[in-house]
């Protein structure tokens, strides 16, 4: 059976309508590239083995912890709401987005081949842009569920129903997707020159547009701003979020109902301050790209460590899930006694 794959078509689509020649047409001496190579870290030959276990150990905790998360949020009844749904989403978005980056990065820390070919790199760039995007709507769907919750507490079942929030969940996979695609789309319209050497660990936006055979100036500025579109205006809906709910807490009487208010928002203003942080430095600049050796050191923090800080902040500052563990352990332990 034939499968469909989208991207593709839509970029052969594009490639068409811009008057491109295909790649065996190019006749004019131009070294065209069929692959490309990751240099990674391979001008840091002494540190990759320690690299490589590092990476390895951040990322099975990463999964293990956001596997978790997943699984007592499921069996767990008392965390069958809207927020908590959120957040399995969240993790199960994480664990998809370091699987697209980590595993390769891991085996390219071990062999001397660091090739990846044209395809597999759009495929990565690909899921890539869409898990991006797709966690930064869902940061700022749940910091709209908890403007609900605390300023609008009466009405929260209603405007929360399951319905809705399964409504905004497809929402968010579609729009982070259609975002993927057309930024995938705008880097692989048309062929790419010179040595194919990608400075980076994996195929990211500035690096792979760099080796473009056209101009790509214009791409460049497309992209920046589609990325402002993306970063900023989430960004911009969780600040509005959040300034009802800091409205709202500060009406609130006892210092203790405005602990407890505020405790509820901690952890998800934590992961959210991380993830756009990163985002911006990388992404929010138009110089994107001149500092091969910066990004990467950023780079790592957004997908090695960021994606470990959903579960640990999770997990230590949210008490409910505090308490759904211990008991899960508990059921555990019992069993095994």
């Amino acid at each position: 059976m034939t499968t469909l794959n989208v991207p593709n078509l839509v970029c052969s689509w594009i490639k068409a309508e811009s008057g491109l020649a295909p790649e065996k047409q190019r006749d004019n001496g131009t070294r065209l590239v069929t692959e490309f190579v990751l240099v990674g870290f391979s001008n840091l030959p002494e540190l990759r083995p320690t690299l490589f276990t590092l990476f390895l150990l951040t990322y099975l905790v990463t999964l293990s912890g956001n596997a978790t998360i997943i699984t007592i949020i499921q069996v767990d009844r008392t965390l069958h709401t809207p927020m908590y749904r959120f957040l399995a989403v969240l993790s199960l978005s994480e664990t998809c987005y370091t699987l697209v980056t980590i595993p390769n990065m891991l085996a390219h820390l071990l062999m001397e081949s660091q090739a990846i070919s044209i395809a597999g790199c759009r495929a990565q760039m690909f899921f890539f842009l869409g898990l991006g995007c797709i966690n930064c709507f869902l940061l700022t769907l749940m910091g709209y569920d908890r403007y609900v919750a605390i300023c609008h507490p009466l009405r929260y079942s209603v405007i929360m129903r399951p319905t809705v929030c399964l409504c905004l969940g497809a929402l968010i996979f579609c729009s982070g997707f259609s975002v993927a695609v057309v930024e995938t789309c705008m880097i692989f319209s048309s062929p790419f020159c010179g040595t194919g050497r990608v400075e980076h660990f994996f195929c990211d936006i500035a690096p792979v547009l760099k080796l473009s055979c056209a101009e790509s100036t214009h791409k460049a500025l497309g992209i920046f701003f589609l990325s402002i579109l993306v970063v900023l205006f989430s960004f911009l809906l969780i600040l509005l979020s959040y300034a009802f709910i800091v409205a709202a807490i500060v009406r609130i009487p006892s210092a203790a109902g405005r602990r407890k208010a505020f405790s509820t928002c901690a952890a998800h203003l934590t992961v959210v301050i991380v993830h756009f942080g990163c985002a911006s430095i990388i992404y929010l600049r138009p110089d994107s790209g001149a500092n091969p050796s910066q990004d990467r050191l950023v780079a790592v923090f957004y997908t090695v460590v960021t994606p470990l800080l959903n579960p640990v902040v999770y997990t230590l500052r949210n008490k409910e899930v505090r308490v759904a563990l211990r008991k899960s352990l508990a059921r555990g332990f019992g069993v095994l006694k």
